[in-house]
């Protein structure tokens, strides 16, 4: 099911089902698993494995050279899973360093005009909105939510279950669970995507407690993470304090002192 205007290169390792729309560009270094559709003007090249299912809209650019002024020509390489849908013109460029692929997960949801850049890694069931930008190095852990126009500095980690404002930026690592406000900000906890996730009332209440204990306090984070350590126990509990204790260079964003975790 290949449009007679699409160019497949004859080395390009194709899947079963694979439709692909006029004026797509399919390069020979490229692997296309079982189910995937791309549609039309679609650019897909470099050293790139796509697994099943995966959905590519109009002139979607994947696996083309890092924007990387250190990039020496290595042949290097993109990874993605199952069932994800890249909306039109999204941009994800393969790594810069052949032993860190750029790596996208499955079942995430790239919007119209987003970009991840060079040797990121989006995890699972991730939401990246319109015109959001990830630098490269970024990780963006499973069921992140960033939103429209969002910016997130390269080297930068981005939470389980965390979520951008809209036109929000982060140049530090960004917690499990937050909400990201302004630029550098929290300003409490994703009440509501822990919810859909299925939390319970109690988890909730406790990562409430564990957020104002870590980022409302009046000691050094290392000191109230050591703290916490001894209240709160939980495997969820974890996920927040180990993040907060492998804080990056880059450190870690601040409470604004603004609530905005009721759960209601």
């Amino acid at each position: 099911m290949i449009h007679p205007t699409a160019i497949v290169h004859p080395n390009a390792k194709l899947g079963r089902n694979v439709r692909i729309a006029p004026y797509a560009v399919i390069d020979g270094d490229v692997v296309l698993g079982d189910n995937c559709d791309v549609g039309p003007h679609v650019y897909i090249t470099g050293r790139t494995d796509i697994g099943k299912n995966n959905r590519f809209h109009a002139g979607a650019v994947i696996g083309d050279l890092p924007q990387d002024l250190r990039f020496s020509g290595e042949a290097t390489t993109m990874t993605i899973g199952d069932n994800n849908v890249f909306r039109e013109h999204v941009t994800v460029h393969r790594s810069s360093k052949a032993s860190e692929p750029t790596t996208i997960g499955s079942n995430n949801l790239l919007m119209a005009n987003c970009h991840v850049g060079h040797n990121s890694t989006v995890k699972n069931n991730v939401l990246i909105a319109n015109g959001a930008l990830l630098g490269g190095h970024v990780t963006a852990n499973d069921y992140a939510r960033i939103s429209g126009n969002c910016l997130v500095h390269q080297f930068v980690r981005v939470g389980t279950l965390a979520i951008m404002q809209g036109g929000s930026a982060i140049s530090k690592d960004l917690p499990p669970y937050t909400i990201a406000r302004g630029s550098n900000g929290i300003c409490g906890i994703n009440v509501i995507g822990m919810r859909r996730a299925g939390f319970t009332a109690e988890e909730r209440t406790e990562i409430k407690r564990l957020y104002r204990a870590l980022f409302r306090r009046t000691i050094r984070l290392g000191e109230a993470i050591e703290k916490a350590r001894l209240e709160f126990t939980s495997e969820k509990a974890r996920v927040l304090l180990d993040f907060a204790a492998s804080a990056t260079t880059r450190g870690m964003c601040a409470d604004t002192g603004r609530p905005n975790d009721r759960d209601e």
